[in-house]
C-alpha cells in the first residue's frame, strides 16, 4: 500500500514538473524577447501611475500600477523587468490550466494537451505590462478553486473563490460578469445546497471586503470609472472594435477551437462531466453577456482555459476507445494544432524578430501594438530641443502640454534625462495631477490639432514634427505628427483645464 501511495505521489510530482516545464518556456520567450522594442502607449500609463500609488485610478482598478511600482523598484525602469509581474501571471495561469485537466481525471497527454492550448494567449498577453494578465490569472484562479469545490464538495473552497474575486475586482471590473456565471452556477445546480453554510458567504464577504478599499476609493471620486467606461464602450462600438465578436472567437481560438467545443460538450453533454457543470457556466455566461452588450473579442480570453481543459479530457476518453491507428492520428493532429497556434501567436504577436530585421517589418505592417512601441524617446528627444530652442527668459517658463496618455507618460519617463518637466495631460489619471503652479505661461503642445490649439491660444506655431528612425508609421506619426509652441492662453488655466478633461 506503501509503495503504491509513493508511486501515485511520484505521478502526481512528475505531471506537475511537466507542467512547470510548459509555463516555463512560454515564461522564458516573454523574458528573452520583452526587450526588443519599447513601452507601449498602455505601459507608459501605467508606470506614470505605478509612481502615483492609490486605490483606484480612472481607466483601472489598483492592482497593476502596484505591480508597475513593485517593479519599478525591483528592476528600475527595465522593459523585461516592468513586464515581468504580468508575464507570471500568464504563465501561472498556464499550470492552472493543466491543474483543471487533472481534477477533471485527465492523465499526463490530457493535462500536456490543455496546458500546451493555453499557451498562445499567455504568450501575447505576457509581451506587455496591462491589466489583461492580472485579470486572466484571476479568472483561472477562480475557475481552478470552483473545480475543486465541486470535486471534492469541501464548501472552505468558497473563501479561495471569493479571495479571487476580490482580486480580479481590484484588476478589471469584468471580474463581476465571471462572479454573475458563478451565481448562475450555485443558483441553478446542485451548489444550491452551498447556500446554506457559513462559509459561501464567508467567501462572498471576503471578495466584498478585498474590493472594499477600491469601492471607497470610487465613492470618492463620484464613481468616475463608470463614466471613463461608458466613453470608452460607446467608443469600440461607434469605430467598429466590437462588431466582429462572434468572428474573432474563431481567432481567439484558431486551431484550439475543437478542443473548445469539445470541451463545451464535456460540461453539458458527457456523462463524466456532469459534476463539473457549474463550472461550464463560466464560459457560457461571460459569452452571453459579452456578446449582447457588445464587448471586445479578447474579454472572453480567460474563459477559454477552462475549455481546453475539459475537451482534453473528454477527448482523451473518446480516443482511449479507438484503434491504434485512429489514436496515433487523433493525437498527432491534436499536437500539430496546438503547436502551431504557438507558432503563429509567437510569429505574429511576439517581438522575437530583431527590430531591423525584415521579419519585423512584415510583422509591425500588421501588429499595430507593435508599432505603438517605436519612437517614444525620439519623441522626447524631439520635445527637448525645441524646448531648448527657447530663449532663455522663455524656457524657465514652458511647460509641455500632451494630447494623450502615451506622450505625457514618455515625456514623464525620458524628459528627467534632458531637463524637461512633467507633462501636463487632461487623460484619465493625468487631470487629477492638475496644471502646475505656477502653470506655464508658454507651451510646447505635443499631439494636440492645431485648431484646438488656436482655438485657445493667441499665437501657435508649427516647431517640429514626429517621427522614428525606423520610420515606422504609428498613431504619432500619421494622426498627430505636429509639434507646436503655444503662447498667451485665451482663459484662465482653471477654465481651460475644466474643459480639458479626456478619456483614452
Amino acid at each position: 500500500m506503501q509503495r503504491s501511495d509513493n508511486g501515485a505521489a511520484k505521478a502526481v510530482r512528475g505531471s506537475l514538473a511537466m507542467l512547470l516545464a510548459v509555463a516555463g518556456f512560454s515564461f522564458a520567450i516573454n523574458l528573452l524577447t520583452n526587450n526588443r522594442y519599447g513601452f507601449h502607449r498602455d505601459e507608459l500609463a501605467t508606470l506614470d501611475d505605478a509612481r502615483h500609488l492609490a486605490w483606484g485610478y480612472v481607466a483601472y482598478p489598483p492592482v497593476t500600477p502596484f505591480f508597475g511600482s513593485l517593479s519599478l523598484h525591483l528592476f528600475g525602469t527595465s522593459l523585461t523587468g516592468f513586464r515581468f509581474f504580468a508575464t507570471l501571471a500568464d504563465a501561472i495561469a498556464v499550470v492552472l490550466t493543466g491543474l483543471m485537466a487533472r481534477e477533471f481525471g485527465g492523465g499526463r497527454g490530457a493535462q500536456l494537451l490543455a496546458t500546451t492550448a493555453a499557451v498562445p494567449f499567455s504568450m501575447i498577453a505576457g509581451t506587455l505590462m496591462q491589466y489583461v494578465s492580472f485579470d486572466y490569472l484571476a479568472w483561472v484562479g477562480c475557475t481552478y478553486f470552483l473545480v475543486r469545490l465541486c470535486k471534492t464538495n469541501d464548501p472552505r473552497w468558497w473563501t479561495a473563490i471569493g479571495a479571487s474575486i476580490g482580486f480580479g475586482m481590484l484588476t478589471k471590473y469584468s471580474m463581476l460578469v465571471c462572479a454573475a456565471a458563478i451565481v448562475v452556477a450555485v443558483l441553478f445546480s446542485p451548489l444550491r445546497r452551498h447556500l446554506r453554510t457559513k462559509w459561501l458567504w464567508l467567501g462572498a464577504a471576503l471578495s466584498i471586503l478585498i474590493f472594499l478599499p477600491n469601492l471607497v476609493w470610487q465613492f470618492n471620486h463620484n464613481f468616475i470609472s463608470l463614466d471613463f467606461l461608458r466613453h470608452i464602450h460607446e467608443r469600440d462600438v461607434t469605430i467598429g472594435r466590437t462588431k466582429d465578436f462572434l468572428p474573432d472567437q474563431l481567432l481567439l481560438t484558431a486551431f484550439a477551437a475543437p478542443l473548445a467545443l469539445l470541451g463545451l460538450c464535456f460540461f453539458f453533454v458527457a456523462r463524466t462531466g456532469r459534476r463539473f457543470r457549474p463550472v461550464g457556466w463560466i464560459y457560457v455566461i461571460p459569452f452571453l453577456v459579452f456578446l449582447l452588450a457588445k464587448g471586445r473579442s479578447y474579454y472572453l480570453a480567460p474563459a477559454y482555459p477552462v475549455l481546453y481543459a475539459g475537451g482534453s479530457v473528454l477527448g482523451e476518453q473518446i480516443v482511449s476507445s479507438c484503434r491504434r491507428p485512429y489514436v496515433i492520428a487523433v493525437r498527432t493532429a491534436a499536437v500539430l494544432a496546438v503547436l502551431a497556434n504557438i507558432v503563429i501567436g509567437a510569429a505574429f504577436f511576439v517581438p522575437i524578430a530583431p527590430i531591423n530585421s525584415k521579419w519585423a517589418t512584415r510583422v509591425l505592417k500588421s501588429n499595430d501594438d507593435l508599432r505603438e512601441e517605436i519612437g517614444w524617446e525620439e519623441l522626447v528627444q524631439t520635445v527637448a530641443q525645441i524646448r531648448n530652442s527657447l530663449p532663455d527668459n522663455e524656457r524657465a517658463r514652458s511647460g509641455i502640454l500632451a494630447g494623450n496618455y502615451g506622450e505625457a507618460g514618455a515625456i514623464n519617463l525620458y524628459g528627467q534625462h534632458y531637463g524637461l518637466p512633467s507633462a501636463l495631460c487632461g487623460t484619465n489619471s493625468f487631470w487629477a495631477r492638475g496644471y502646475g503652479d505656477p502653470p506655464p505661461e508658454i507651451v510646447i503642445a505635443v499631439g494636440l490639432g492645431r485648431q484646438f490649439l488656436e482655438r485657445h491660444f493667441e499665437s501657435c506655431e508649427l516647431a517640429g514634427l514626429i517621427t522614428n528612425r525606423l520610420n515606422v508609421s504609428n498613431e504619432e506619426t500619421t494622426d498627430h505628427r505636429d509639434i507646436f509652441v503655444c503662447r498667451r492662453l485665451r482663459s484662465s488655466w482653471s477654465e481651460f483645464w475644466k474643459n480639458f478633461r479626456r478619456y483614452g
